[in-house]
């Protein structure tokens, strides 16, 4: 049971984090991105999922190309 909680705890981590940072990109609370997603998941039978795995691709995305550097060293 130990390693389904920490796979658990993982994609709990990852996938929360993308619902925060689209709420803090939006200005709202994170709890109704999260609700938003779950019912967009039940009424459009699976194409919010879609949408939440394309939103996740793209940050990670956006993440690795814009890369904060605090000095020219770091290149």
């Amino acid at each position: 049971m130990n390693f389904f909680f920490k796979i658990l705890y993982y994609f709990q981590k990852r996938g929360f984090e993308v619902c925060r940072r689209i709420a803090e990109r939006l200005g709202i609370r994170t709890r109704i991105v999260r609700t938003s997603f779950i019912y967009l998941a039940f009424a459009t039978l699976g194409f919010g999922f879609a949408l939440y795995l394309f939103l996740a691709f793209w940050l990670k995305i956006k993440d690795l190309i814009y890369t904060k550097r605090t000095s020219v060293f770091d290149l």
